[in-house]
């Protein structure tokens, strides 16, 4: 019986404790979800700050070396050229930043939650994209969408937007044309002293979502195991505190057959030792009545 009682108690803490630890869980994978998404937005902030410079370094380095000049460096006489869909341009110092931007860019994508970091300048215009988006022109529009968009300009809504920002780190929700649904942060572009455009990084909202799920795993895995313990902890807790109970019923049962001869000793000052005393009453009144009739 006693048992069942502690398997009751132990399924009553264990559900309360269930709800506390599941609570707690929420809030925890709530906290690491928010913590993430700082943290990576962060990150891309920055690397898009450090890389504006580096692009406007390398531009009016240009400039002081007379590789270009400053108005070749801002030209926006975009020179369409072949057929594609959409269009492509050149423009005066794209075969520059063709040499000079691509290995900067491309180092940037190791960052696996980076899908895209480029130069582009206030009309949106990508004079050279990362090597994985100038693939070989296959004349199919739907694989060359994703493989080859360095030389179009990007204007669109989102990208017009982050062309001329002027704020370090502007974050905007980006829908590309390729389907894919990111951030977009991108940072001023600044040469001799004049905004020439912006840097922008693409981040990967389907990476960090797996970076949460990964956590929130993680956290599932270590609630279960906290829990599958404390459960444990607590029915062997409960059935060593009840049994000193069910040795008091096993006497009792043994003085309802009639032996009243073995003392009920109470060794402790809780509850289950007021019970002790009450039964060795019980034993000793049933003993002397016991005695007389005998006597009689």
């Amino acid at each position: 019986m006693f048992k069942k009682i502690s398997i009751k108690v132990a399924v009553k803490v264990n559900l309360v404790l269930l709800i506390i630890v599941g609570f707690g869980t929420i809030v925890l994978a709530r906290e690491q979800f928010l913590r993430l998404d700082a943290q990576y937005k962060s990150q891309a902030k920055f690397e898009s700050m450090v890389a504006a410079k580096a692009v406007g370094k390398l531009f009016e380095e240009a400039v002081n070396n007379n590789a270009m000049t400053t108005a070749d460096a801002f030209d926006t006489n975009y020179q369409q050229y072949g057929s594609f869909e959409p269009a492509k341009y050149h423009t005066k110092y794209d075969s520059y930043a063709d040499k000079a931007l691509l290995g900067l860019q491309d180092e940037m994508l190791k960052n696996p939650s980076v899908v895209f970091a480029v130069t582009v300048d206030k009309n949106g215009y990508l004079p050279t994209h990362n090597s994985k988006y100038q693939q070989a022109i296959t004349g199919d529009k739907v694989k060359d969408k994703v493989g080859n968009r360095t030389k179009r300009i990007f204007n669109d809504e989102t990208g017009l937007a982050a062309a001329q920002n002027t704020q370090p780190g502007f974050i905007q929700v980006y829908k590309r044309d390729t389907g894919e649904t990111m951030w977009d942060v991108s940072s001023p572009i600044m040469v001799k002293d004049k905004q020439w455009g912006n840097f922008r990084i693409g981040l990967s909202i389907a990476a960090l979502n797996k970076a949460k799920t990964t956590v929130l795993i993680h956290l599932l895995i270590s609630m279960a195991v906290i829990i599958a313990v404390t459960s444990l902890l607590i029915h062997y807790t409960i059935h060593s505190s009840l049994q000193p109970l069910t040795q008091l019923t096993e006497k009792a049962s043994r003085m309802a057959d009639g032996e009243v001869n073995v003392p009920i000793l109470a060794h402790t000052k809780d509850e289950i030792g007021e019970l002790a005393q009450v039964l060795e009453r019980i034993r000793i009144s049933m003993k002397t009545a016991m005695e007389r009739l005998t006597k009689m």
